[in-house]
């Protein structure tokens, strides 16, 4: 399969449908080698990678549900056990992680962002390539402050994708695309 017939095919699969088996160690390396081939105003790579697999998936369901139910200490169970329960059907998790320098005198925030926002998009479309399936997700974990800590993540770092890698255990859900026409035009002077 060439890229564009990749990009033209290209689909989340939502993570509770992925499984067993995931990646390879020797697998997981080229994905993630592949994925920093990002664009990157300065070479600064405003951004790093967190793999989250095997056990550890229950540990961050875990700790996140438990800083869940401080924060709202009237929650549901039901929120809870989805708290836990969303970190261990895809068997490897990347959390794409930014590190934006606001005062960088060259290289706008933004543009380190999106740097790091195709270094998620490189996961999902490399994942593809190699047979599995994959879903950027957020949640509230991606934003909460604690969350960070519980991750390890650094003042000045913030989490912009969880993305969930695992073979598909149906395919996935093709969505309605805009017409071209609806989302392209040409400037004219």
């Amino acid at each position: 399969m060439d890229l564009l017939d990749l990009l033209d095919c290209r689909r989340s699969t939502p993570a509770r449908q992925l499984g067993e088996p995931g990646p390879t160690p020797a697998q997981i390396e080229r994905l993630l080698g592949a994925a920093i081939r990002v664009p990157d105003h300065g070479k600064l790579a405003p951004w790093r990678l967190l793999t989250i697999a095997g056990d550890a998936r229950h540990e961050l369901g875990q700790g996140l549900a438990q800083i869940h139910q401080r924060k709202e200490p009237g929650i549901a169970d039901a929120l809870l056990h989805k708290d836990r329960e969303r970190w261990v059907f895809a068997p490897l998790i990347v959390a794409v992680i930014a590190r934006i320098d606001d005062q960088h005198a060259k290289i706008p925030a933004q543009e380190q962002l999106l740097s790091a926002g195709c270094v998620a998009h490189n996961l999902l479309l490399g994942a593809q390539a190699l047979g599995f399936g994959a879903q950027w997700l957020t949640g509230w974990a991606a934003y909460d402050a604690d969350a960070a800590a519980l991750l390890g993540l650094a003042p000045d770092e913030r989490i912009i994708a969880f993305v969930h890698i695992g073979t598909p255990r149906e395919a996935a859900p093709e969505r309605t695309r805009p017409p071209l026409a609806q989302i392209v035009g040409a400037w004219r002077a």
